[in-house]
């Protein structure tokens, strides 16, 4: 639970008040209610408060947004689209299209033989009633402000036994409007047992004004199923964003994130895994890769509740000029969770005096019978290695090139579907041999 302040909490009145404006919805009504108490008692977070103490998100969104109201959905993209044309064919799989988290059907390409796509508006009472349950308005202000602001989503269902046979890309293109500088995109997404599907997502930043984006995705993953989900984040120098993104994985079941930050003013990531079961494994890998005064805060989670499970997290960096890089890790192990293996690590490497990283890896643990581990390392290129390549012909700039090519592949290495790697890739060797 976040702690307000009395600087944080006129935000926070602010953000409430702006709400009542709001058309009322029925469908959500209770979880909305909720989080106006939650977020009424907690307040937004400012840097006082542990959790946010080196990302003063709350700062920024005071002294750059016009104004905190929602920004309204728009379907004229066809540009826009045409601009994204790389990626859909990189992906070469279902595209589904958000304008300001609002589902475009019109927009989007989807096989309901393989999964079924629905707004959040159009949910039976039954469905709605999962929307909130998995990623609760308790877990951090942002949440709750999501659940407060959000009117329509993307609820998506993967039925049990279906192996989708390409990845399912989700863009959504967000711009300030009128009356809106804020978007609160919302995802739930429920892959049944024995199932196998990847996602990939990208946000696309439109016009020139700050929009902050504001997005909770709910993840269940059935017994045995196997899911990949891609984040790529490579917006705008004024961009603002906050993410949660929490997923309740099951027995046998296999969930892998990856997250390539590589453009944005101030991003900070929420990622929770919960391992619910025996058998199960969470993998979390994240690429950074931060210039001008990029900042990036990664906070992770992964919580073992029972026995034999197995979680794998490796996050890097790589950050030049007055970037800064936030990561805090936090892996428990309950009582019941014998047996539990869990890696986790952080390295980092600084490219100028200037860059910044705080870095913090946690391990809190209840059993006796496991295996964890932590680490982190922040430092410089490896001046022996970068005189090993210059030794043998190779140039300063192209020796140096090859060895952050080297060590941002461990994480690139971790993507499976050649497409969207070799474009991931293409992206990542601009930066590191044009900007660094």
């Amino acid at each position: 639970m976040t702690v307000s302040t009395k600087k944080d909490h006129k935000l926070t009145e602010a953000f409430l008040l702006e709400s009542e404006r709001l058309p009322s919805s029925p469908l959500f009504a209770e979880l909305k209610r909720q989080a106006g108490q939650v977020l009424s008692d907690a307040g937004l977070p400012t840097i006082k408060n542990e959790e946010y103490k080196y990302t003063g998100i709350s700062k920024r969104l005071t002294d750059q947004l016009p104004n905190l109201g929602p920004s309204a959905p728009f379907a004229d993209i066809e540009q826009e689209m045409k601009a994204q044309e790389a990626l859909v064919r990189a992906v070469g799989g279902y595209t589904l299209v958000c304008t300001n988290g609002r589902f475009q059907p019109n927009l989007s390409t989807v096989d309901q033989q393989q999964f079924v796509v629905s707004s959040m508006a159009s949910l039976d009472s039954d469905s709605a009633a999962q929307i909130g349950q998995i990623e609760k308005n308790e877990a951090d202000s942002f949440t709750a402000l999501n659940s407060i602001f959000f009117e329509d989503g993307v609820y998506i269902r993967v039925p049990a036994g279906k192996i989708i046979d390409r990845p399912i890309l989700l863009i959504n293109f967000v711009k300030a409007t009128e009356k809106g500088s804020c978007v609160h995109p919302r995802t739930y997404i429920q892959v049944g047992k024995n199932a196998e599907v990847t996602f990939i997502e990208q946000t696309v930043w439109l016009g020139e004004a700050t929009v902050f984006v504001n997005a909770v995705s709910e993840w269940t993953v059935g017994q045995n199923a196997h899911v990949r989900h891609y984040t790529l984040q490579n917006g705008r120098k004024n961009d603002l964003a906050v993410t949660n993104t929490r997923s309740s994985i099951h027995q046998d079941a296999n969930f892998t994130s990856i997250v390539l930050s590589l453009e944005g003013g101030m991003i900070r990531n929420n990622l929770s895994l919960d391992l619910r079961a025996s058998n199960c494994e969470g993998n979390m890998y994240g690429l950074y890769l931060l210039n001008g005064k990029t900042h990036v805060d990664n906070h992770t989670n992964v919580d073992h509740m029972q026995a034999h499970a197995e979680s794998n997290e490796l996050y890097k960096g790589i950050l030049t000029d007055h970037s800064r890089g936030v990561f805090n890790g936090k892996i428990f192990v309950r009582q019941d969770a014998q047996k539990t293996n869990a890696f986790q690590q952080n390295n980092n490497i600084l490219l100028s005096e200037d860059a910044t990283v705080n870095t913090k890896p946690q391990l809190e643990i209840w059993a006796d019978d496991v295996k964890c581990s932590h680490g982190c390392t922040t430092g410089q290129l490896d001046e022996e290695a970068l005189f090993y390549l210059r030794a043998r012909g190779i140039a300063k700039d192209a020796a140096k090139a090859l060895l952050l090519h080297a060590f941002a592949g461990e994480v690139l290495d971790q993507i499976k579907e050649d497409g969207f790697k070799e474009y991931c890739e293409t992206l990542v060797h601009a930066r590191l041999g044009g900007n660094y």
